[in-house]
């Protein structure tokens, strides 16, 4: 069984400096965020390509066209408007066109195949970084990593910066290696390839906190979410699973790592 994410100062701290600083010098700055908006940096850890999703809140824009590809070792950064509220999932196992346009990912697939999700939903399973940002007047932002979607490849969110009680949201750990049969999606050579929520694999209002279960008090984890909750312990595991799982910050840049590296 993979190990859990379990943050480390230090470990970290390194990190998001190697990040920034290949970030900016591939930029040709020096690091520092000048923007009016919340800078997003993204980095592929994984050994495979990732074709990340981004999808903005009814009201909020979309921003990088929806999507693209980030190929192994490979990192982005674009800003995205202050009071911006969205998602980002990490796509996998896809192919497309000549013209890098159509084709069909394995999991997080968007639009019926889209390479620029331009708007659409991803398709589940698929890990989700959620978050509702801040304004100039009142720059306190809100993220968290979500399974509430399901599991497809391990993500973290992580401050630059931001002070003290500024915490790192994830599910670091690969829950593809110890989902339940009921939960597994297998790609087309045989292997899992995601790991589906019991909402989007069985239904019904208990696992989807739906109905007379839509309330924080008549919705508490299944034995599923308890499993995702062991595994991930700075993710949702359910829809109301609050209290160890949203991340409030004051910093002006977010690292969005995929597969994020495990402290020894």
């Amino acid at each position: 069984m993979a190990i859990p994410f379990v943050v480390h100062v230090n470990v970290v701290a390194i990190l998001v400096s190697i990040s920034i600083t290949r970030v900016a010098a591939a930029a040709g700055g020096g690091g520092v965020h000048n923007g009016g908006g919340i800078q997003l940096i993204m980095v592929n850890n994984c050994g495979e390509s990732v074709w990340p999703g981004i999808l903005g809140s009814a009201g909020h824009p979309t921003p990088q066209s929806g999507g693209f590809h980030l190929g192994p070792g490979e990192e982005t950064a674009f800003d995205v408007p202050t009071h911006w509220s969205g998602r980002v999932w990490p796509r996998r196992g896809c192919s497309f066109d000549a013209a890098g346009r159509h084709g069909s990912c394995a999991t997080g697939d968007c639009g019926g195949g889209l390479l620029h999700c331009g708007g659409a939903a991803g398709s589940t399973p698929a890990t989700v970084v959620e978050m509702t940002l801040g304004t100039a007047t009142s720059p306190v932002h809100f993220y968290d990593v979500s399974l509430v979607d399901g599991f497809n490849l391990p993500v973290s969110m992580s401050p630059v910066g931001g002070g003290v009680g500024c915490g790192t949201a994830a599910c670091g750990a690969d829950l593809n290696v110890c989902c339940p049969a009921a939960l597994e999606v297998r790609d087309g050579e045989g292997r899992v390839a995601g790991c589906r929520s019991a909402c989007r694999a069985m239904g019904g209002d208990k696992y989807c906190c739906t109905g007379v279960y839509g309330s924080p008090a008549a919705c508490r984890p299944t034995i599923f979410s308890h499993l995702f909750k062991a595994i991930c312990p700075r993710a949702y595991s359910y829809a109301y699973d609050d209290a160890s799982s949203l991340n409030r910050c004051h910093a002006k840049r977010y690292l969005i790592t995929f597969c994020p590296p495990q402290p020894s």
